[in-house]
């Protein structure tokens, strides 16, 4: 299954999407060049067949490969507490921003399931493995943007102390989003906050680059910004 699986990806591959998809993504060297969707369709065949075969391979060639074993565990119809063990093998995998925010994307649960989730994700913040903060942070933007988690979310924003960009830009990310979807709140936060420096601010930029974010505001949030700017 699984050498069938890799001739069919190699089929598929697009050499220019490789050179595109490279640029984008750092420290990766074994892309093959396989849009997304096409994963997607190739993940729903699998999750509905001999899916534990595909998931137990810890020695994937490409890339996409390691995509598509997290595209399957979101599309595996599993209660959360058997398929948080997927879960836990999975992150240990993750170590770029597109293996991880594609997985997040993807890891839907039920409603009845969301506090499960919320705790099942708690140690993740206290590592020190930038991917895992990422990981963590990303499932609360992907899953977790409502009135009920929202000031325990900006508590955890508060505490990671990690320097590495791609956690710094998460949590920028994650905030721009709850500025989105929960203007009033969001903004009493970034009025009074522990962020360090660049976090606050590129988390105010990509509040105005936000497309759902009107011209009055965005003003405002430019008048917010803080001088010292160290990463």
């Amino acid at each position: 299954m699984r050498e069938k699986i890799r001739i069919e990806l190699e089929k598929i591959a697009e050499e220019n999407y490789r050179i595109f998809a490279t640029k984008l993504i750092p420290n990766v060297d074994n892309l093959l060049g396989v849009r997304l969707p096409r994963l997607r369709k190739i993940a729903k065949k699998i999750a509905q067949l001999d899916y534990e075969y595909y998931l137990a391979m810890d020695d994937p060639l490409y890339f996409e490969e390691v995509m598509l074993q997290g595209m399957i565990i979101g599309e595996i119809k599993l209660p959360w507490n058997e398929r948080s063990r997927y879960v836990k093998h999975f992150t240990s995998k993750i170590n770029n921003w597109s293996i991880c925010d594609s997985f997040c994307c993807g890891l839907k649960f039920e409603a009845s399931e969301k506090e499960i989730v919320w705790q099942f994700l708690q140690p993740y913040f206290a590592s020190d493995a930038p991917y895992d903060i990422r990981f963590a942070v990303v499932m609360l933007l992907f899953h977790f943007v409502n009135d009920e988690y929202l000031q325990k979310v900006f508590t955890l924003f508060n505490q990671i102390k990690n320097d590495d960009y791609y956690v710094k830009m998460a949590v920028a990310w994650a905030i721009s989003i709850y500025f989105r979807e929960l203007p009033k709140l969001t903004m009493a936060y970034l009025q009074k906050n522990q962020l360090d420096d660049w976090t606050y601010n590129k988390a105010l930029q990509k509040i105005t680059e936000s497309l759902k974010v009107d011209f009055n505001t965005k003003i405002i949030i430019r008048t917010m910004k803080r001088k010292k700017n160290k990463l």
